[in-house]
């Protein structure tokens, strides 16, 4: 028998129970609790079978003591620490003595003499229906994420609380984005009211212009009044005791005090106020009690298992680590090896929460009391303020004043027009009561946020899913001998490299897997040393719609197939050689570097590379590149096309020869490691939908995405993109503060026409102002955004038919650029039942006259007319007949 057996009356003799079930065993602590059991198990034929891990966890869990929860709960007071285990509020939680004599001297070094705050008369009756913020910093001892400074934002029904660590201020309105997402898609409600004191990273023109267009209402302390920010000042001071306490419990140093941050809001979260009628925030928001099992002393000592596969035979099973909080991603312990810097995520922890890593007299980190420092320095900032302004009068949390009654300033309401624009039916409101799915609740941590992309090696080596990412990669470049390990030459300066991470998302938005790629720095080759011709072709989006439309009009199917580490296949004409991946030394020669054989990602030569490469084969396999389009290559085989569209290493396979594409796709797995997709549904963040009809071609995923990015999902819907007999003018109205937010509303909005044609002639013009936009062309890109919203749906519909013919119209909008006097040419193609070409541009010289310029406008359509005859040509759909080009002005047709 290769198990160990458990003592059933050791168990009972030490004071447990044990219930044995038809299917599994439970043991539970004593007679009094019978919430949550400690140890449980399942039955296997006669024998019930625990995990060793669990039960080896809960002999490390005999000795709990009192003082050993205060620690675990972040040094809560040993009162309240002596109620919640009289009542049980927390699960998990045993009943303990609580002597009320003990004193602690984590709490003695951290928490000084408190002044009294009143509670405050107003109370609001939702979530999220006022938040309380306040920025905490600058801390001189920078965290070991190269933090300074710290925001809270703190519900003010259920006071729980939301902690971001930023290096800079000026990154205040983006963590509030990132908080005000997190948080309305939680609680399913939006954020209403916002009270802050009068710091400039609230009352900058771009933070309000944010507040102001998400509709929510901002209220200012007055100047030197911290009473009516109460409830965040006070909350700010509360952590800073609270971490200074836990600092100082276990001597650790103060590079680790976001860390202690983090840990001490996760537990205050769990832990229940008399303000709340002994109730937690978590539970006040969520209706479900938090559990405080896996809680453990930060600071202390514990040992992270090592799987197999991440160690030799010989090597330790375990690394000695230290408690640093619990991870916001998913369920486990952070711990952190100080020799290393390198931090962990792990659910196989053991703890020695009596132990620490540091002694009080030596501390291995520099300059760990800067952090305490800072913090003594924020207490007295805030106690001097407080006198000075207030007498002996107490800090209130907050007056007695509703902030939908009060505020800074009335929001303008966005415009409305008039009542025959878009009127929508509105969705009937739902009254059943929506909770969040209680299996996500231990997710709710501190950055309750999306999942992240790192940015640097190290915060992506802690996580075990970048981590396996980084070694696939590594994997997929030895399977390629993409390099050679050699001595570095004498005269040869390598370039540099590094991780990029990457979340590859379905359609849906939800997370298909996590992809490192492992770049070269390119920047740093020398033209005619290491490189020369760097031009590589891709697929014209013009050439996509005529491929689409055609396979939508003769029934056509559509294979897409993506080639993996497609530039690795790519062949190098001259030595390079590069520094070794970080973090993947060589151990027997960590002094080598890498001579390329294959083109890597990041060099400049590694696009034409590839495309050298692929463009070879395909032609070897008896496939012709088209004159109209390098990245089109067609064969045909007794009457029979079959059509292979590349576009870097995304390929798209059609034809009606069904034989030839099947060995095509055949081909292509043999000669190199691709991927199969299907049917082509996305492509280049194009949606495709088939059906018995035809094809939809849009971007309403794309479209919804940007609205909601840009705090536009609810804004009222409007008919037409551009206000009708708009004139716009390069130095007409005030300057933009910052541009930055106009040029990336713009350049999102420049993707948005591969499929809208509608709205290319009003982006176009507001492109011509990206140098310096005014207030007057930010408004009109807003009225792009809400047309969209009424639009979401719109798309180009390519119809199965026999007669698929190009029909082209063009018009020009004389004098139309106010600055310059030049017209706009604008013309789209018909080919079939959908549009697949289309321009708005300015003309590069003045007309004369309506007339001149209109024909000016038709030379640049028949200019499209040309290539898009000799590229259909070159599918194998000739053009038979004079394509009809429809203006204004210059006769009925020009053929």
């Amino acid at each position: 028998m290769k198990k160990n057996l458990l003592s059933v009356a050791q168990l009972t003799s030490s004071g447990h129970i044990v219930l044995f079930g038809p299917q599994d065993v439970k043991v539970y602590r004593n007679v009094e609790i019978l919430g949550e059991p400690v140890m449980m198990g399942r039955r296997m034929e006669s024998v019930y079978v625990m995990s060793a891990e669990t039960a080896y966890v809960d002999k490390a869990r005999r000795n709990e003591t009192a003082d050993l929860w205060h620690m675990r709960l972040s040094h809560v007071s040993y009162s309240k620490l002596d109620t919640m285990m009289k009542k049980s509020m927390l699960k998990g939680l045993p009943k303990l003595e609580v002597r009320s004599d003990t004193v602690c001297a984590g709490c003695q070094y951290g928490k000084a003499h408190q002044l009294p705050y009143e509670e405050s008369n107003f109370r609001t009756k939702e979530p999220l229906e006022l938040i309380h913020s306040d920025v905490f910093g600058p801390v001189r001892q920078v965290s070991i994420g190269g933090m300074k400074y710290m925001v809270t934002f703190i519900d003010d029904f259920s006071r729980y609380v939301w902690v971001y660590f930023m290096k800079n201020k000026s990154e205040t309105l983006t963590k509030f984005k990132e908080f005000k997402k997190s948080a309305e898609a939680e609680i399913d409600r939006g954020v209403r009211c916002l009270r802050t004191d009068n710091g400039g990273e609230y009352t900058s023109d771009e933070f309000l212009n944010f507040i102001r267009e998400a509709k929510i209402r901002q209220q200012f302390t007055c100047p030197n009044t911290p009473q009516q920010n109460g409830v965040s000042e006070r909350k700010n001071r509360h952590l800073a005791e609270i971490c200074r306490s836990m600092l100082h419990a276990k001597n650790v140093p103060g590079q680790f005090w976001a860390e202690a941050m983090k840990t001490a809001t996760f537990v205050i979260n769990r832990l229940p106020q008399q303000r709340l009628s002994f109730l937690s925030p978590f539970e006040k928001i969520w209706n479900m009690k938090p559990s405080v099992g896996h809680f453990r002393v930060f600071g202390c000592v514990c040992y992270v298992f090592v799987p197999a596969h991440l160690r030799s035979k010989m090597e330790k099973k375990a690394i000695r680590c230290v408690f640093v909080g619990y991870d916001s991603q998913r369920k486990g312990w952070r711990c952190c090896d100080p020799t290393t810097g390198k931090c962990y995520t792990s659910r196989n922890v053991v703890f020695d929460e009596a132990s620490s890593w540091w002694s009080p007299s030596k501390e291995i980190l520099p300059n760990s009391g800067a952090f305490k420092e800072a913090l003594e320095d924020f207490q007295i900032k805030l106690i001097s303020e407080i006198e000075a302004t207030n007498g002996d009068q107490d800090v209130k949390e907050g007056t007695a004043q509703n902030p939908w009654q009060t505020g800074v300033y009335e929001r303008q309401e966005e415009e409305s027009e008039p009542i025959e624009e878009v009127v929508e039916t509105p969705l009937r409101r739902s009254t059943r009561t929506r909770k969040p799915n209680p299996k996500y609740a231990n997710a709710a941590i501190v950055e309750e946020t999306e999942t992240q992309e790192p940015e640097t090696f190290e915060e992506a080596f802690r996580s075990i899913e970048w981590r396996k990412a980084m070694e696939e990669e590594l994997a997929a470049l030895e399977r390629n001998q993409t390099w050679e390990l050699v001595p570095k030459p004498n005269d040869v300066k390598p370039i540099s490299c590094k991780w990029v991470y990457k979340i590859k998302r379905r359609t849906d938005g939800s997370i298909e897997r996590h992809k490192a790629r492992l770049v070269a720095r390119g920047f740093s080759q020398q033209y005619g040393l290491d490189y020369d011709e760097t031009f590589s072709p891709v697929a014209k989006l013009t050439t996509v719609r005529v491929l689409l439309a055609l396979a939508a009009s003769k029934d056509w199917n559509l294979w897409q197939m993506d080639v993996k580490n497609a530039f690795l296949h790519g062949e190098l004409d001259r030595e390079i050689y590069m520094n070794q991946p970080t973090g993947f030394l060589n151990s027997d020669h960590p002094e080598y570097v890498c001579k390329l054989r294959k083109a890597l990602y990041g060099l400049k030569q590694a696009p034409r590379a590839w495309y050298g490469k692929i463009a070879e084969f395909l032609t070897h396999s008896g496939y012709l590149m088209t004159s109209a389009d390098s990245s089109l290559f067609i064969k045909a085989k007794e009457g029979k096309l079959a059509v292979v569209l590349v576009y870097v290493d995304d390929l798209v396979i059609t034809g009606d020869c069904k034989e030839e594409v099947l060995q095509t796709k055949e081909n292509l797995s043999v000669r190199f490691q691709m991927k199969e997709l299907g049917h082509l549904k996305h492509f280049l963040g194009l949606e495709v939908d088939h059906s018995e009809t035809g094809m939809f071609l849009h971007q309403q995923k794309y479209s919804r995405d940007l609205l909601k990015k840009f705090g536009m999902l609810k804004c009222k819907p409007i008919l037409t993109p551009v206000e009708p007999h708009a004139k716009m003018c390069a130095h007409e109205g005030q300057d933009l503060e910052d541009a930055t937010m106009y040029r990336k509303l713009v350049g999102s909005l420049i993707y948005l026409t591969l499929t809208r044609p509608d709205i290319s002639f009003a982006v176009g013009v507001l492109s011509r102002y990206m140098q310096n936009p005014k207030k007057p062309h930010l408004e009109a890109v807003r009225r792009i955004l809400r047309y969209v919203k009424g639009t979401l749906s719109y798309g180009i519909m390519f119809q199965k038919c026999e007669d698929c013919r190009l029909v082209g119209y063009c018009d020009a909008d004389y004098a139309g650029d106010h600055d310059t006097r030049r017209s706009t040419t604008g013309y789209v193609f018909m080919l079939g039942s959908g549009a697949v070409s289309w321009c708005s541009k300015r003309q590069p010289t003045v007309s004369l006259s309506t007339t001149e310029a209109e024909y000016r406008a038709a030379a640049m359509a028949a200019q499209e007319i040309t290539w898009l005859v000799q590229l259909l040509k070159e599918l194998h759909q000739p053009i038979e007949y004079g394509v009809p080009l429809y203006c204004e002005l210059v006769g009925d047709t020009v053929g």
